[in-house]
């Protein structure tokens, strides 16, 4: 990570939306993201009924970071040096003897050193966002169902079955069409999910575009969802807040796709129109590119080179590739930065001083995980008692080298610019 940063030095500060300048309620939308998967599970797939029902101790298996290897069903945690700190099986724990004997010393099968492990494979997938995690949950339990069904014999199949799920509930035009649960319940009650953006952020957004610089969002989701969700956390004079919007980008295909790969469009109502061979002004734009992007950056500031910032909380498809291939700062935008202090979960009261209701309530999912551990250091399994066996874990090696700096939120840095540049 960075030793000095100057969010002053940059000519334009971009912004992913969802859990970045949008927070959500994590435990509502996370049910809600759960439901929406099962239901299409169960009612057009054919799977166990036992899905719809969570526990609020079912929600302890989420942990950012996790990698899910979709022939055997494990899910794996690694270490900064890609060997395994802990495993389930389904929602099932390995044991420290079955750990050993499962995967030893010695680095994951599909581990890749530096960039050239992707976050997404057709062997393996990584859990690093609020949007993932419910899925990480389910399929998990999706396993324990398969590996009561079958006796344990691999390979698994059901990850189709997952990709169908997404492309029911989020496919382009599910929100016109209120297709599928997750889309018709936001626009039914908002408030039950999000939380509008504190004054601190709305006022700092006016400061950096009153100290000239461009501001700009840049979203993979669509322009009709990301116009409900900006009215609602930032009133409906949010446009005026950016000079660039760009919506279904893509990410993180929008940084590392050459611009004839993935060229920028026109909307009308809320309907892609035609490709752009180039941006030659500042708008409201979907899908596009970050070099065609940066040609227009150029010509706005005048600039050969215009240091861009961005912000966002996605390692997968905001950090590393705005990083990697654009060359640009990154903020990242990392919840367990509030409760996971120097790598311990904040202390919470004993369970009998708790009232009647509040053991039962689900653990949030920016907080430690009792099944994993904290998300930024861990033991390696039979060395517990020794001063050598806490390591960095994978992901947290991840973030010192593709961000800039770590924040917990927006509000955190919002809250020190009290006056303009």
């Amino acid at each position: 990570m960075a030793q000095h940063f100057s969010l002053a030095a940059c000519d334009v500060v971009g912004f992913d939306l969802d859990h970045t300048l949008c927070c959500y309620n994590l435990p509502e939308s996370a049910r809600l993201i759960y439901n929406s998967f099962a239901q299409f599970l169960v009612k057009e797939k054919g799977y166990d009924k036992g899905l719809l029902t969570v526990t609020p101790e079912d929600w302890d298996f989420c942990c950012k970071g996790l990698a899910l290897d979709l022939e055997d069903g494990n899910f794996i945690k690694l270490a900064d040096n890609g060997t395994v700190l802990r495993a389930s099986h389904g929602t099932k724990m390995l044991s420290a003897e079955a750990l050993a004997e499962e995967f030893g010393r010695k680095e994951w099968k599909h581990f890749m050193p530096d960039t050239g492990m992707a976050f997404r494979s057709g062997k393996y997938y990584f859990y690093d966002n609020y949007f993932d995690l419910p899925g990480a949950l389910l399929c998990a339990r999706v396993v324990d169902s398969l590996t009561k069904q079958n006796n344990g014999q691999k390979p698994f199949d059901f990850w189709k079955d997952i990709v169908a799920g997404i492309q029911h509930n989020y496919k382009m035009s599910a929100f016109k069409e209120n297709c599928g649960i997750y889309f018709p319940e936001i626009k039914r009650d908002p408030g039950k999910y999000l939380h509008t953006c504190p004054e601190s952020v709305k006022k700092w957004l006016r400061q950096l575009k009153n100290a000239g610089k461009i501001l700009m969002l840049i979203t993979s989701s669509h322009s009709d969802y990301c116009r409900l969700l900006c009215q609602y956390i930032l009133g409906n004079d949010f446009e005026d807040l950016f000079d660039i919007v760009i919506t279904n980008a893509l990410k993180p295909g929008f940084f590392s796709h050459l611009p004839s790969q993935r060229p920028f469009r026109t909307l009308e109502n809320d309907e892609e129109r035609e490709a752009l061979p180039f941006l030659d002004k500042p708008g409201w734009y979907s899908q596009g590119n970050a070099v065609h992007l940066y040609e227009l950056l150029k010509k706005m500031t005048g600039k050969p080179e215009p240091k861009v910032v961005y912000f966002g909380d996605s390692m997968h498809s905001d950090i590393f590739p705005a990083c990697h291939y654009s060359n640009w700062e990154t903020v990242l935008i990392l919840e367990e930065l509030r409760g996971d202090k120097d790598g311990k979960p904040e202390e919470s009261e004993p369970e009998e001083k708790k009232g009647k209701y509040e053991g039962s309530k689900a653990k949030p999912l920016n907080t430690s995980s009792k099944k994993w551990g904290s998300f930024f250091i861990d033991s390696v399994s039979g060395l517990e008692n020794r001063e050598d066996s806490l390591v960095y874990t994978w992901s947290c090696k991840r973030i010192s080298a593709y961000s800039t700096i770590a924040i917990p939120s927006i509000e955190a840095i919002a809250v020190l610019f009290n006056e303009p540049f």
